[in-house]
């Protein structure tokens, strides 16, 4: 008896131990056995899925090819001292003012093999260190090689090999609807990628630069995506990032981006010549109401009216006057005030260009010949 106990013993203790070496090594082996106060419980589980083949309706491939040359741009600013601050009174009142440096952070887009970057002239004005981070994890010092206020672009280079470089796309055939992502370093959090559509397609009269023809887009686009890039479906740069409409600073789902070919045309310009050179003529314009045409006594529905001539601008050498709308610049039609400056920013200095003016119950030909639009300097705007 006591050896059929001994061995039954053993028998029980080696099955304990298969036990224990089974479910510690091969789990799966007892799906669907029941322990003594426990239930199994019974779970679906999708197939592995291949890697190489994205998702149906996936953006990660368009993702993997444009966010390698999105950059984080980290600014510092001088601090601006107080000339009081060594006033005993004004530090028993106030105390010690600690002049820090001013910090900016934005976002930035690798053009060209060279290391040229588009980004917003809001995120490095003013700076005194250009910080650039690329994605993987490289940083370099970089400089400004020219800005355009009037359009908030600016081009920065810096020093570095083998850098990532985006693909342009065409930003004139994007259509509203369009899918697309946004892609930057919002506050700081590190590159992030969001997705949306095209809402609308040359925005303009927002008060945010001299020349506007936005791309509105609802991805989401906060503090930090600034001078980052907007691309399409296939990950081809439609625009760079540049402003929002908010009421609490974070996203609401209204962003504008710089459209790609005008950031081409300051790139070109700026790598050549170091600042953008644009047609000026010397007039005052107004959008064409039916109270400033009775006012003016003019018969024209559409064009541009013009309020005032600048004397001795090229505008009043070839004959316009107050009064006098502008329909055509260049054999192309002009409807809007924006439409009328970018036509005449497209012309060529020193080269003479057609106008189509209507001039009372008349319609006249005018021939002008453009100067170079003033650079000018626009106060900061909050983004």
């Amino acid at each position: 008896m006591k050896r059929l106990w001994l061995l039954f013993s053993q028998t029980i203790t080696v099955l304990v131990a298969a036990w224990f070496v089974v479910a510690t090594l091969q789990p799966g082996w007892l799906r669907g056995v029941n322990l003594p106060g426990h239930q199994s419980i019974s779970l679906l589980e999708a197939p592995p899925i291949n890697q190489a083949e994205p998702m149906p309706g996936s953006l990660s491939g368009a993702a993997r090819k444009a966010a390698p040359a999105v950059v984080s741009i980290n600014t510092s600013k001088a601090p601006v001292r107080d000339p009081r601050s060594d006033d005993p009174w004004f530090q028993f009142f106030f105390g010690d003012q600690a002049n820090r440096p001013q910090a900016g952070l934005g976002s930035g887009v690798i053009v060209s093999p060279e290391g040229y970057i588009l980004t917003n002239n809001h995120v490095v004005d003013g700076a005194d260190e250009i910080d650039v981070t690329l994605s993987d994890s490289r940083k370099a010092r970089a400089t400004v090689i020219g800005t355009d206020p009037e359009t908030d672009l600016a081009i920065l280079k810096i020093e570095l090999d083998k850098l990532p470089v985006i693909v342009l796309g065409d930003s004139d055939t994007a259509l509203v609807g369009d899918r697309v992502l946004a892609i930057g370093n919002p506050f700081g959090v590190g590159q992030t990628v969001t997705s949306g559509i095209v809402s609308a397609l040359g925005r303009s009269q927002l008060g945010i630069n001299t020349f506007e023809n936005f791309i509105q887009t609802d991805a989401a686009i906060n503090p930090g995506n600034s001078g980052g890039a907007l691309v399409d479906v296939n990950g081809n740069l439609l625009g760079i990032n540049t402003a929002i409409y908010s009421r609490s600073g974070g996203s609401l789902g209204i962003g504008f981006a710089i459209p790609v070919s005008t950031a081409k045309m300051v790139l070109s310009s700026i790598t050549a010549t170091g600042q953008v050179t644009r047609g000026w003529i010397g007039v005052e314009p107004s959008e064409l109401s039916p109270e400033m045409a009775e006012t003016f006594g003019v018969k024209a529905t559409s064009g541009v009216l013009i309020t005032g001539v600048l004397q001795n601008a090229p505008g009043a050498h070839a004959g316009l006057r107050p009064g006098d709308v502008i329909t055509q610049v260049a054999g192309k039609p002009v409807v809007s005030v924006s439409g009328l400056l970018s036509a005449v920013a497209a012309l060529t200095p020193g080269e003479a260009a057609g106008l189509r003016v209507q001039r009372g119950d008349q319609e006249i030909a005018l021939e002008v010949t453009p100067g170079v639009r003033p650079r000018q300097r626009r106060a900061p705007v909050q983004r």
